[in-house]
């Protein structure tokens, strides 16, 4: 056996090949790699959002929640002031209608970047861009006025994601679209497709009526089941609250508003100036063909016994507005005529269109008009009205939550060279 090579200690030592040797263009190729530069890699721009760019920065607001949820009476469900017949959890008290005046905070992450999904076969690579979002829901309900000025009681947190989705040609065929993926702390999480584009128009949100009676699992047109709790002024229902009559007085849950939850929206919006709209709907509900989506629960949620789930989440649906919202600002001027100067920051909110409406602040850069003058702003609102489908008791309950969110942070309004703060478009702070 050969010895095992040995490193040479002589420093002049080197490797010979006889028969190697640099020609010219080998010469030129090596001055060439000692002497260029590294080139710079040219960042690529991250894929769009499209219509999930509105959702940037912080939001809060108000709306409202109504659902059915099981009730196991007595020791450990729930009871109530007022009695009534027959006693939980005989049908048809096997359940509590709970309604909740609400606020809500809806924040925003920074965008994800480029989230590559590789395709297969003649398929192309397609690039996701999304951003990442934690929504948190307080009952605000006041029993003794009837207003939204209670003590804050969590009844809602969720953490996901919003993704931005482009098209894809072959497999499968579709549009561009959107999808929310969500986990919900009761055991729920959800992957809803807006597989429908989004749609763009001039003016406000037409905003459709939803209905929360309960109906016959798998009943196709639905066979609807009306409980006495969906009356408001009956006071002896398996309900939360069970006295509406001081929410009634207030105008915050009336017949109305249960009969159509989505009036809470519609009311939200009057006295607004809403020159844009852009609207879609998130669904897991399955397409046919099937396109993926659907909600995943816990064991307890979906149960093993005869008696079925004790609320399985099997569908949601959820529709968005994005509206672009124009109001006016007061502004003061220079305190003299031009010898004085403007204050370095202003901050303006809008007059509110209506009682009890949330508005966003703005701060004003300096400004040389002499006097007071008024301004022409507009910002994002968010409102949507979602229905959670929650099976049990061999009926399908309709679960639905509606909201109107405003930005939290301070908006900056920039100044033109051509004008003096004249109309213009404010974006969200920070992103």
């Amino acid at each position: 056996m050969a010895p095992s090579a040995q490193p040479s200690l002589d420093p002049s030592a080197s490797i010979h090949i006889s028969s190697f040797s640099f020609s010219a263009a080998d010469h030129k190729l090596q001055n060439e790699a000692k002497t260029a530069p590294t080139p710079t890699p040219t960042p690529s721009p991250p894929p769009p959002l499209g219509v999930l760019s509105a959702f940037s920065g912080n939001f809060s607001g108000t709306g409202f929640n109504t659902i059915f949820r099981p009730n196991s009476g007595p020791p450990g469900g729930t009871t109530f002031k007022n009695a009534f017949t027959p006693a939980p959890p005989t049908a048809p008290s096997e359940n509590v209608l709970e309604l909740n005046l609400t606020t809500e905070t809806l924040n925003f992450g920074w965008p994800l970047g480029t989230v590559p999904n590789r395709g297969l076969g003649s398929q192309a690579p397609v690039f996701l861009n999304g951003v990442p979002y934690v929504q948190s829901v307080n009952d605000v309900s006041n029993l003794a006025t009837g207003g939204r000025n209670g003590a804050p009681l969590g009844i809602h947190f969720e953490t996901g994601l919003w993704m931005h989705l482009p098209a894809s040609t072959v497999d499968p065929p579709l549009a561009a679209s959107v999808v929310r993926m969500g986990s919900i702390p009761h055991g729920t999480t959800i992957n809803a497709q807006a597989l429908e584009p989004t749609q763009t128009f001039k003016g406000p949100p037409q905003i459709s009526a939803v209905d929360i009676t309960p109906f016959v699992v798998g009943s196709n047109p639905p066979i609807k089941i009306k409980f006495a709790s969906q009356t408001a002024s009956n006071v002896a229902t398996p309900r939360l609250p069970q006295d509406l009559s001081k929410f009634i007085a207030a105008g915050t849950i009336t017949q109305e508003i249960l009969q159509d939850p989505n009036v809470v929206l519609r009311t939200a919006n009057k006295g607004k100036n809403i020159i844009q709209t852009q609207v879609f709907t998130v669904s897991t509900a399955a397409t046919s063909p099937e396109l993926g989506g659907g909600t995943a629960n816990i064991a307890f949620l979906l149960g093993t016994g005869s008696q079925g789930p004790n609320a399985n989440a099997a569908t949601m649906t959820a529709t968005f507005w994005i509206n672009t919202v124009q109001s006016t600002l007061t502004v003061p001027g220079t305190p003299t005529g031009g010898t004085g100067s403007a204050p370095l920051r202003v901050v303006q909110s809008p007059e509110p269109p209506h009682p009890g409406a949330r508005v966003p602040s703005f701060v004003l850069p300096p400004s040389t008009v002499v006097g007071e003058h008024t301004i022409t702003v507009t910002h994002t609102e968010i409102q949507y009205s979602q229905t959670v489908n929650l099976n049990f008791a061999g009926l399908t309950w309709p679960h639905v939550s509606v909201a109107t969110l405003v930005p939290t942070e301070e908006l900056p309004v920039h100044g033109h060279e051509d004008d003096d703060l004249g109309p213009r478009i404010v974006g969200q702070n920070g992103h």
